[in-house]
């Protein structure tokens, strides 16, 4: 019955230009336009998920529906790709707005700024400045939505979640040991290999390769996601990892404490990105935050199976603020 509700749940996909990149978003529930939509049933309220790296957004959409559902299909539950991450089929339109059109393309937009950058934006020109957010940050997106709300704090969100967090030493941890050298030192070496290897294979193989891989992983393939075999966006998820890599060090202490009541920190205790250590210390430094240890054993790629677990863990700690909406 479950998977039969979540099947006629609609999922919209649009490819927009965003700071000049070509961006993937996929919009759960029937309101596709929340800039422009001014009748009264326009919902106040938007669940934004912004992704691990690589940002392929399809890769949410089970979470996304799950999360829709257990919120009573109030309020849209979007999720956006990361700038040069997924790129448009031939076939399909690239929608831009005149607010985007005219504003300044983002330097770097593919590294770790320009990608903080890139989802401000976003939510400038397609999110009504009224509009609550509350923001979903998986891995890297952790960082990400810290960072966006220490540069607009005026940002109306009313709670931002954080799971399995990557925002502090990224290289120092079990995984970046093994990825700093790959991603920093033979970023190169992958680049070429990857065009050399890709580049001539044809669609139809990447189709079958892609699919088989996501029945593997458990995967729906709704939005069947190409991108993750295109050169062009496995470089730049590289090259976004390389920068993570070096510039994901310190913890944001300040930006934590002058929004603490607002965030949930959601650590795992298999976590090789971030290790049961950094919720030790960031539970030490913050007695009174609302950061949580997984005890169910999800791995950081919680997407692959445990889609319905962190979408009840979510909708239960929203039930308060959603019911004031």
């Amino acid at each position: 019955m479950d998977s039969e509700l979540k099947e006629e749940i609609p999922v919209h996909e649009e490819f927009i230009l965003c700071g000049g990149a070509e961006t993937q978003v996929l919009k759960c529930g029937p309101w596709t336009d929340l800039f422009h939509d001014q009748s009264v049933k326009r919902p106040k309220l938007l669940i934004f998920i912004i992704p691990g790296n690589p940002g392929f957004s399809a890769f949410y959409v089970p979470f996304a529906k799950a999360l829709y559902s257990l919120t009573n299909r109030r309020f849209p539950v979007w999720t956006i790709s990361h700038a040069g991450h997924a790129l448009a089929p031939k076939d399909k339109k690239i929608l831009t707005t005149s607010e985007d059109s005219n504003a300044q393309e983002i330097k770097d937009i593919y590294g770790l700024n320009g990608q903080i950058e890139h989802k401000l934006a976003f939510l400038r020109t397609h999110v009504p400045k009224d509009m609550k957010l509350v923001l979903i940050g998986h891995s890297i997106g952790s960082y990400f939505t810290l960072q966006m709300l220490k540069r607009v704090p005026e940002l109306p969100v009313i709670r931002a979640f954080l799971l399995f967090p990557t925002i502090e030493r990224m290289s120092e941890s079990p995984n970046g040991r093994i990825a700093t050298p790959l991603l920093c030192w033979f970023r190169y070496v992958l680049y070429v290999t990857g065009y050399l290897l890709l580049k001539p294979c044809p669609e139809t193989i990447k189709s079958l390769l892609i699919r088989r891989g996501l029945q593997v992983m458990n995967l729906e393939n709704e939005f069947s996601p190409l991108n993750i075999l295109e050169p062009f966006c496995l470089a730049n998820a590289a090259y976004l990892g390389g920068q993570e890599m070096m510039e994901v060090v310190k913890r944001d202490d300040e930006t934590i404490k002058e929004h603490l009541c607002k965030l949930t920190f959601y650590y795992g205790t298999i976590d090789p990105w971030c290790p049961k250590e950094y919720y030790e210390d960031i539970k030490k430094d913050f007695p009174e935050g609302d950061i949580r240890l997984c005890e169910k054993n999800i791995p950081h790629a919680f997407i692959t199976h445990f889609n319905q677990e962190m979408a009840d863990m979510i909708a239960d700690s929203l039930k308060d603020d959603l019911s004031k909406m």
